[in-house]
């Protein structure tokens, strides 16, 4: 039996899994706080980014207040790198590694 193909093309996406989520982070920084630009070979390492992808477990546990496109910061020590892009700065990190969420406005919690 022959296979028909389509011109459709199917976006394929990752989805992590168990207590993870799948990160973009943001570049290395190649000038410091005070305006010196540093040479090709050293940067300043980043530990933020942004949340891509939260696996289920993580979005139904309210232990983890995170949604997608958050901004974090996050320690890189358990990051799995994602081979999927060519920029390639997508990573699988354990929920755990996410140490801060960035928020803006107001921080009154009453409802």
């Amino acid at each position: 039996m022959a296979s028909t193909r389509t011109n459709k093309t199917e976006l394929e996406t990752v989805e992590p899994i168990g207590a993870r989520v799948l990160i973009r982070k943001d570049e290395d920084k190649k000038q410091t706080k005070t305006g010196i630009h540093l040479p090709d070979k050293i940067e300043i390492p980043t530990l933020t980014g942004r949340i891509v992808a939260i696996s289920a477990q993580v979005a139904n546990d309210d232990d983890y207040p995170i949604k997608q496109y958050d901004r974090i910061l996050f320690n890189p020590k358990h990051g799995i790198p994602v081979d999927f892009e060519g920029d390639n700065r997508l990573f699988v990190i354990p929920v755990e590694d996410i140490v801060a969420v960035f928020r803006k406005g107001s921080h009154d919690r009453t409802s």
